[in-house]
């Protein structure tokens, strides 16, 4: 099959990989929630040598994502598993890390609930959920252009940007703490989440 390919993959992968080595460091297992194309993994795993990386997505995504983690010939990265929040378990191994980019806003309001419920639950104690993406802070959008994306993803079905005191809602009691916002290229966010 031949691999898809996202422009938005190529242009934010840098900067977020900037990020992933200073809050993965000394992790062990991660678990990529949502691959996509494949692009993401393909790049960050030989650049985190000392990860696990493993990837995950519905299935009709699967060999696509195979397509790029055969080019990457990377001995620690792990072919998808099916995960659909709501439909799939979660994966059974142990992972100290979760990695999810441009999800959020994809997902059904209840689906990225479910999702923040499932990270609070699996990660163990210290272990860290670095979430990239687009959102809105206390109600508001970063930019119009954020506002306007918002209103046509909605059009289109999707679930639309999900406000950060929304998420730390889902997990209050759970464990799971917001630790750093940070500010990234494109008007989008790289939430990392530590487990107490």
């Amino acid at each position: 099959m031949q691999k898809r390919f996202s422009q938005a993959c190529e242009n934010n992968r840098l900067p977020i990989l900037t990020q992933l080595k200073i809050y993965l460091a000394g992790k062990q297992h991660l678990l990529e929630i949502g691959s996509g194309t494949g692009q993401h993994a393909s790049y960050f795993a030989p650049e985190l040598p000392h990860l696990i990386w493993q990837t995950s997505d519905v299935p009709e995504n699967h060999p696509g994502i195979n397509a790029w983690l055969a080019e990457a010939h990377c001995e620690t990265l792990r072919p998808p598993v099916a995960l659909c929040i709501g439909q799939d378990e979660w994966p059974e191994r142990l992972f100290d890390a979760v990695y999810s980019a441009n999800t959020a806003h994809i997902m059904q309001k209840e689906e990225i609930r479910l999702l923040m419920q499932l990270v609070a639950k699996h990660l163990p104690s210290g272990g860290v959920f670095c979430q990239y993406g687009p959102f809105t802070e206390q109600g508001q959008f970063s930019s119009d252009s954020n506002r306007a994306f918002h209103q046509q993803l909605i059009a289109q079905g999707y679930g639309g940007y999900r406000d950060i005191d929304e998420l730390k809602t889902w997990v209050q009691g759970q464990g799971l703490t917001l630790k750093e916002i940070i500010n990234m290229p494109a008007n989008n966010l790289m939430l990392v989440w530590v487990k107490v």
